[in-house]
């Protein structure tokens, strides 16, 4: 989620720039079923413009209106929203809306959490009571400095507490610059990933050519700085080399990334791990295991596309440590 969050500061900031009021939105509790779990956020300006969503689309347009006194006393408030009798999910939604106007350093140390890729956490004060109440609001925890929304909020202690552990925004790195390496790149920035292609000089490729990537870096597998690697990456090799996938795979022999894949058959990565161990043989058995080739779920695809759907569903389960299955299939909650 910490990457919606980064898309909300963003678009308070153009809000800010044409002096538009803002207030920020948070599922703080749910009883029941619904779209999104708590800790979902959305902003909405003063103009009715909303960044972000709470829900399928069902619960935003009540909550642009319930946010209309927010603007006008600069309030907090909690609104409830019952989807038992109405259309969507069966549950109900408690729902915090408050001011969003932080000060300066606030920014200043979300920018560092994220740049370091730090986790950071988030305290809702709230009651389940519909209205208005001055206690009510959010503050943030950046390595043990603590900074509320705004300056005057004064939490009461016996206040209903929502707590959320923000993890680094996902990130995921191609190492490969060829057309199937863009349909990936694109896919996995609509997903709100962070996207870097790591390509060799020879590619004569450049950011412009992957709509969404966020980093483009041109360097040699022997020149290459692992550090950046971490459990909330992912590590996709895909240069269509079988040479140049060794030499990557043997520049990332060290990380621990949260998902490694390779794209091509079973017979090509048996091949390539034989060769990696005979170059690299203290290899861990744990950064074997941790392969995943041929990249991808098992659901049919023959594009490029479906290839990136494929590969995007595995790495979701595995990062998420889910076992993929057909949600009909499913019994209990969704998200249990």
């Amino acid at each position: 989620m910490t990457h919606e969050l980064k898309k909300i500061i963003q678009a308070f900031e153009v809000a800010k720039s044409k002096k538009l009021k803002t207030v920020l939105v948070t599922v703080v509790a749910l009883e029941g079923s619904s779209y999104r779990r708590p800790g979902v956020r959305m902003l909405i300006r003063e103009d009715g413009r909303a960044i972000g969503a709470v829900s399928g689309g069902c619960v935003e347009k009540e909550i642009v209106l319930q946010a209309q006194s927010v603007f006008t006393g600069g309030i907090p408030k909690m609104m409830t929203y019952d989807g038992r009798y109405r259309l969507g999910c069966e549950g109900i939604l408690y729902i915090l809306i408050e001011p969003f106007a932080p000060e300066s350093q606030f920014f200043k140390a979300f920018d560092v959490m994220l740049q370091k890729r730090h986790p950071f956490e988030v305290s809702s004060y709230f009651s389940k009571t519909e209205g208005s109440n001055q206690t009510y609001g959010s503050i943030f925890r950046f390595e043990g400095k603590e900074i509320p929304l705004r300056s005057s909020l004064k939490t009461d202690p016996a206040a209903e507490r929502f707590e959320q552990q923000m993890q680094p925004c996902f990130k995921l790195v191609i190492v490969g610059a060829e057309h199937d390496a863009v349909q990936l790149c694109l896919f996995a920035s609509l997903a709100g990933w962070e996207v870097t292609i790591v390509a060799a000089a020879s590619e004569k490729k450049e950011i412009t050519d992957f709509p969404g990537a966020e980093k483009f870096i041109t360097i040699e597998p022997e020149m290459l700085s692992t550090d950046a690697i971490d459990q909330q990456t992912a590590l996709m090799i895909m240069t269509h080399s079988y040479v140049r996938d060794l030499k990557y795979l043997l520049a990332y022999k060290n990380t621990r990334p949260g998902y490694l894949g390779l794209l091509g058959p079973s017979r090509r990565r048996e091949r390539l791990l034989g060769d990696f161990i005979e170059r690299h043989p203290e290899v861990s058995d744990a950064f074997i295991d941790g392969i995943h080739g041929p990249a991808g779920l098992d659901i049919g695809a023959e594009t490029a596309q479906e290839i990136a759907f494929a590969i995007i569903a595995e790495i979701l389960s595995v990062t998420r440590d889910k076992k993929p299955m057909l949600l009909k299939n499913k019994s209990g909650k969704i998200h249990s």
